[in-house]
Parts: structure tokens; C-alpha cells; sequence
């Protein structure tokens, strides 16, 4: 857990930081702030879960803190120190939701008992938000979602361990095991099409709830609309149906939905179904082969149900599978994740030397897809490919780079690198941009709003991720930089102007005065007034 301890009175803030056991509390960190708008800071990049604040302090009190940290987040804890018993203070805090109001300086007893009071609440709140019982809930209000997303997963050959495939299978009350099941591919004919732009949905989810019905009296059904249109059903028998007689009775079960369908939802059916096979390892491997059915064989006849055969293993031809399994390349670079990229392409050169050593066209096919990604990664970032690569284009544009599998492989990774070497230049001239308005920004501003907040918005980032780019680009964060630029003009305004302390602390970004009076002389161990007179 993370703390703020606010007060104007700066040994009070490092006294308390430095001299509590808090760790034993379960706080890891404790931030200090000598001012309310300091601490409003430190709440926009870092997690607080408590504050500790004193009340009167200048430019903004203890108790308008806590309204402007209720308008961010209701969860943090705030507990309120105060030299002062006043009735309303203590209403107005407990208005707020202040967890305790202690008088100065309170005992350890009473600080530490507070501050546990807090995290005991902290706690409470967040397994109440994590508990079993509300994730079984949420869970079960999201299941069809959830599997319908695992089924789509197994049919496009997402990377699923076994162990994973079982945990999710018994999270989502799914009574599937590994072992024998077939695959219903189903197309809905062109009567749905008048539902195209209104119910749709509801037609295909009435067509599954259907299949269930019909199929589920002797198979688990689970179904899903999978992204080329079809409802894929996949079954698994109950074993007391045992193996006889299976392929005519999933058939003539096809066939029956197709006449209910007909008779109640006036809409046709085309259906393809596969041989069993074992689940989840062949899962891909069938929808891929019934996709085909439908390609080849089916076409554009209507109402058929068929059952697609065997699949032919012949060394002379297939499909390249990693090149095209998601996530694809293309995203791969969109996300920037090079690691995963560059082992993306070592996948599918082994999957090329693997099963392909001796096919041009499978080279080929990898390689227009693999140049066809780092064009549209270039043309995206408002380059051209040639820009990037260099002299490498000329393997491109002359073909020499798909000659062969090694070639492929060398010409691949080794632009992949120029992809990369070549924006993360880039990112680092766009940083050094942001830095420049930022700090252009600050200096126009000081007098005014300088927070993070309003810096986040000048330049439409995120205050969390500026927060952190400025810290890269410079080695400092950017409070820090706000503060030194505010007494380095200071003093610059005290030595070369005839200005008021007053008027200076105005033009810095200081309202009241005798703040900047106590912050100067912490920061340079005198007063505005003895440093102009240089003592």
C-alpha cells in the first residue's frame, strides 16, 4: 500500500514519515507533500490508498482535498490531523468520508490505530470487490460470452496448453472432455438476409438453442458464431450412447434441424459434418476442413447436409499454418512487440523447413505475407518500405529474397531490425518533442496551472503516461522540474527586479505569499528578502 502525508509544516511531514513503524501496517510507501496541490500531484501517478492531511494549510485545506480526492476516487482513505477541536471541521470531514480526525500531535496509539482502521477498511472493500461469491457471480453472468470466445479460440489454433484447456473447460460448466467429438458447421441461407440490420443475432441464437435441443438428447452441444458466418456446434456423445450407429444419427439429427428451422424460423440450412476426432489437438485441423467443404464441394447449393470425409495427408500440398495463426504478423509490429515478431518468424521458418524444405510456393506465401506486413507497418507510420530498408529493398523488388526458405529467413529478420532500429529512433525524436512543448508550456504558465493535469491535456496524453515519458527523456520527474523552474526564476526575479517578494511569489505560481516565503527558505536556507540581500 501507498501513503501521502500532507502538511504545510514541513517537520511535521518528515517527522511522521521517517519515525512510524508503518511498514508493520502493510505500507510500503510513504510520500510527502508540504502542500495540498502538491499531493494533488503525487494522486496522478502514483496509487494511493491513504492520505494523511492536516487541515489549515494555505492555498487549499485539508478538508477541500479530500472533496477534490472524492471527485477522483471514493476508495481512498483519508484521516485528518488538526491543532484545532473545531465542530466543523470534524463535520465537514466526517462529510467526506474521513476515516478519523486527531488533534495534534496525536499519540503513537491513536495515529497507528487510526491509520490500521483504514487499512482494515481498505482490505474489507477489496475482497467484498474480489471475493468468491462475486466472481462466481460475474462469471456466470458473462459465461456464454467467455465460451463462446474459448470455442473460437480452438477453432482458430490460438496456443492452449492442455492444462488450460482443462481449467477453463471447469470454470466455464462445460462438461467436454478430451477425447472423441465432431464438428457441425452450419450456414444460414439467404432467407436470414432479411434480418441482416435487425435480429439477426436473435435468429442465430434461436438456431443454436434449436440445435441443443435436438442434438443435446444424446451429445454435449456448444456452440458459437465463428468469424466467416457459419454456427460452429461442437458435439461430444454421452457414453451411454456408445459408438454405434453415431454417424447416422448425427446425421439424421442435422437433417431434423433443418426441417425445424424451416418449419419455424422460414430459413434454410446448409450443414457440414466432420468425421469424429480427438479434442481439443484436432479441433483446428477439422474446422479448417470443414471450411473447405463448403468452399469446394458445397459452393452455392442450398440446403445440404453433408458429411465431410477423411482428411488426405499428402506431402505435396497443404496450407502454411503459424504464418497465418493469430496473432499475425502485421499486429505484431502495429504493438510494437519485436520479441514476439522476430520468434513469430522463427516459427514459421521452422514450420517451413519442417514440412516445406522443397515447396517454392509455400516460401513464397510466407514471404508475400511477411512483406506485405512490413509495408502496411511502414505505410502506417507515414514511411515507405524503402525508406526503412535501405539497399535491402532490392532483394524485395527483385524476388531474390523468396529464392529460397535461407534467403527468406535472412532478408526477414534482418529488416525486422531495420523496422525496429528505425522507430525507436523515431520514438525517441517524438519524446524529445513532447519534453520541448511541455517545458515551452511550463515556462509560458508558471504564473497559472502548471499541474499534471493541465500539462496532460496541453499536450492530450495521459498524465500517468507523461508522467513516466518525461522521466525517461530527462532522468527527472516533472513536479521536480516545475519546482526548480519556480526558484530559479525566483531568484532570477529577486537579484534582477525591483518586484515585491509578493509579486514575484505571483508571477511564480504561488498565491499566498508567505507559502513560497517558507518553501524558498527550505529549499535555500534564507528568506526571498535575505537572499536579495545577500546574506
Amino acid at each position: 500500500m501507498q501513503m501521502i502525508i500532507v502538511d504545510d509544516e514541513a517537520h511535521w511531514v518528515d517527522n511522521l514519515s521517517a519515525t512510524k513503524p508503518w511498514h508493520t501496517l502493510g505500507i510500503e510507501q510513504v510520500h510527502k507533500a508540504y502542500s495540498a496541490q502538491e499531493a494533488l500531484r503525487i494522486l496522478e501517478t502514483h496509487p494511493i490508498d491513504l492520505i494523511i492531511s492536516d487541515v489549515i494549510m494555505p492555498e487549499m485545506t485539508g478538508i477541500e482535498l479530500i472533496g477534490k480526492i472524492r471527485e477522483r476516487d471514493n476508495r481512498i482513505k483519508c484521516i485528518i490531523l488538526s491543532g484545532h477541536s473545531d465542530f466543523e471541521y470534524t463535520k465537514e470531514a466526517l462529510r467526506h468520508h474521513a476515516v478519523d480526525y486527531l488533534l495534534k500531535p496525536p499519540a503513537d496509539h491513536e495515529l497507528m490505530g487510526a491509520v490500521k482502521t483504514a487499512i482494515d477498511q481498505i482490505k474489507t472493500e477489496w475482497e467484498s470487490i474480489s471475493s468468491y461469491e462475486r466472481t462466481e457471480f460475474t462469471l456466470r453472468e458473462n459465461l456464454p460470452l467467455l465460451r463462446g470466445q474459448l470455442l473460437l479460440d480452438g477453432l482458430r489454433g490460438e496456443r492452449i496448453s492442455s492444462e488450460e484447456w482443462r481449467r477453463k473447460l471447469e470454470n466455464y460448466h462445460l462438461p467436454f472432455l478430451f477425447g472423441e467429438c465432431s464438428l457441425l458447421l452450419v450456414r444460414m441461407e439467404d432467407e436470414f438476409g432479411r434480418y441482416r440490420n435487425n435480429g439477426l443475432h436473435l435468429m442465430e441464437y434461436a438456431i443454436i438453442n434449436m440445435a441443443e435441443e435436438i442434438l443435446g438428447e444424446f451429445a454435449n452441444v456448444w456452440g458459437v458464431k465463428e468469424e466467416h458466418g457459419y454456427l460452429a456446434l461442437l458435439l461430444q456423445f454421452r457414453t451411454e450412447h456408445g459408438d454405434n450407429g453415431k454417424e447416422s444419427l448425427l446425421e439424421r439429427s442435422a437433417t431434423q434441424l433443418q426441417a425445424k428451422v424451416k418449419q419455424f424460423l422460414d430459413g434454410s440450412l446448409s450443414v457440414v459434418m466432420t468425421e469424429f476426432f480427438p479434442f481439443p489437438d484436432s479441433l483446428p485441423d477439422r474446422y479448417s476442413h470443414a471450411l473447405a467443404f463448403f468452399r469446394q464441394i458445397v459452393g452455392d447449393e442450398r440446403e445440404f447436409v453433408i458429411r465431410a470425409g477423411e482428411l488426405e495427408q499428402q506431402v505435396s500440398q497443404g496450407p502454411l499454418d503459424v504464418i497465418h495463426a493469430p496473432p499475425g504478423l502485421k499486429n505484431l509490429l502495429e504493438a510494437g512487440r519485436w520479441d514476439a515478431a522476430e520468434q513469430k518468424l522463427n516459427a514459421v521458418f521452422a514450420e517451413l523447413d519442417e514440412k516445406w524444405d522443397d515447396s517454392w510456393e509455400h516460401c513464397l506465401e510466407a514471404g508475400y505475407v511477411i512483406a506485405a506486413s512490413f509495408t502496411h507497418f511502414a505505410h502506417r507510420n507515414g514511411h515507405t518500405l524503402a525508406g526503412l530498408l535501405g539497399e535491402d529493398i532490392a532483394l524485395l523488388q527483385s524476388s531474390e529474397a523468396f529464392a529460397s526458405i535461407g534467403k527468406l529467413r535472412n532478408w526477414s529478420l534482418g529488416c525486422l531490425h531495420k523496422l525496429r532500429d528505425g522507430t525507436s529512433s523515431e520514438v525517441k525524436d517524438m519524446r524529445s518533442v513532447y519534453v520541448k512543448k511541455i517545458q515551452a508550456y511550463i515556462e509560458e504558465h508558471l504564473h497559472l496551472d502548471v499541474s499534471l493535469r493541465a500539462l496532460a491535456d496541453h499536450v492530450n496524453l495521459h498524465p500517468t503516461h507523461l508522467s513516466k515519458l518525461y522521466k525517461i527523456e530527462t532522468g527527472e520527474g516533472v513536479s521536480d522540474y516545475v519546482f526548480r523552474l519556480r526558484m530559479e526564476t525566483a531568484c532570477d526575479m529577486l537579484k534582477k527586479t525591483e518586484k515585491k517578494v509578493y509579486e514575484i511569489s505571483s508571477d511564480i505560481g504561488y498565491l499566498d505569499p508567505a507559502y513560497f516565503i517558507k518553501v524558498f527558505k527550505r529549499q535555500f536556507g534564507v528568506t526571498p528578502q535575505e537572499y536579495r540581500e545577500g546574506k
